[in-house]
């Protein structure tokens, strides 16, 4: 780290007072003087990370008990890209004296794979963005200074390991929980491999499919005290593509979460917020005592359905409508729904 720093004290803060100083002659391009200033920082910090793992890697070379079991092969230039950039870097390869194994043992050292390319820092940049935005904008986004392709974030998804949950030592007890339930369209490239994607009637390509999501969580709370956002209470996902008898598989998984980490006797009540699909409803079947609530998506999605033929009316009537579920009883939101369905369904009356 050292002549890291002492290299930028000589060249770094020369550069930065160049930038400052034409900063000053040209104050309306602050955006060009915060470039210039990140640049010189950002190549600081890939300076130092260069040399502490050169640093790590002298190490091994001199190292008495590694002369012992390794010889040394020869010194290779490497690429490191991390979340700040790449670094670029030199390491040795050895090679063991009695099973003549080659190895880098700086990638023993740091946990690394001896393939790999990016640290855990910019696989999660990588990751965070992909999953918001897209491949290509994962890719861009891996570091401050470097890209990657979108094959190799669809690479990295496709390599992920999730771990198993163990069971805790001790279930929990809460009052209340909540099981939100939803799916979606995906598009795929192919089914298995590339190319084997069937077709339709039409000659369009059967490539979509449909994903399931379930969630539990133990309620809402504000991220903040005067905070506008809110997050959900220890959250628990559950997502793939059930079909069929598969359903009864997803909802056996939630069930034995539920089992596993809660006391059951000790629930007041579970709530299943969903749109009403028929394999959803199934699920309210698996679990005791679930009550079924439709999500304010959806309702006000059914509401927009059910009054749109009211043309002007359509926005006072629903609000009328969304004030009787909030605070008014089933009779009543029947009584309006009947009010509803005896109004002309088309300015012609037909």
């Amino acid at each position: 780290m050292k002549n890291s720093i002492l290299h930028f004290s000589e060249e770094g803060i020369k550069n930065l007072e160049k930038a400052e100083e034409k900063f000053a002659n040209h104050p309306d391009d602050i955006a060009g003087y915060i470039e210039a200033v990140r640049s010189e920082v950002v190549q600081l910090g890939l300076e130092i990370i260069k040399e502490t793992l050169e640093n790590f890697d002298e190490m091994f070379r001199a190292s008495q008990m590694r002369r012992e079991r390794w010889e040394i092969v020869r010194r290779d230039e490497k690429q490191l890209i991390t979340s700040l950039g790449t670094v670029y870097f030199e390491k040795t390869l050895f090679r063991n004296k009695q099973s003549r194994q080659s190895k880098y043992l700086l990638d023993d050292f740091l946990h690394l794979d001896s393939h790999q390319r990016m640290t855990e820092d910019a696989v999660a940049q990588l990751l965070r963005e992909a999953v918001d935005t897209s491949y290509r904008r994962g890719g861009e986004a891996v570091s401050l200074t470097d890209s990657v392709s979108k094959e190799t974030v669809k690479n990295v998804f496709h390599e992920l390991k999730f771990p198993r949950v163990e069971k805790p030592a001790q279930k929990k007890q809460v009052e209340y929980l909540y099981i939100d339930a939803d799916e979606d369209h995906v598009s795929l490239q192919f089914q298995n491999k590339k190319g084997d994607l069937e077709k339709d009637s039409r000659g369009y390509k059967r490539n979509c499919i449909m994903t399931k999501l379930v969630y539990i969580y133990e309620g809402v709370e504000k991220d903040a005290p005067h905070s506008k956002r809110y997050h959900l209470v220890n959250p628990y996902y559950f997502c793939g593509t059930y079909e069929g008898k598969d359903n009864e598989t997803l909802w056996n998984q939630v069930y034995q979460y539920i089992e596993d980490n809660y006391e059951i006797d000790k629930i007041k009540k579970i709530f299943l917020n969903a749109d009403g699909g028929s394999w959803i409803k199934a699920g309210k079947n698996r679990i005791k005592g679930i009550t079924y609530v439709l999500d304010e998506f959806h309702m006000r999605k059914y509401l927009t359905k059910m009054t749109s033929h009211m043309l002007d009316s359509a926005d006072e009537v629903r609000s009328i409508l969304c004030n009787t579920i909030m605070h008014g009883s089933k009779e009543d939101f029947r009584e309006g729904v009947n009010v509803i369905a005896g109004y002309e369904t088309t300015e012609s009356g037909q």
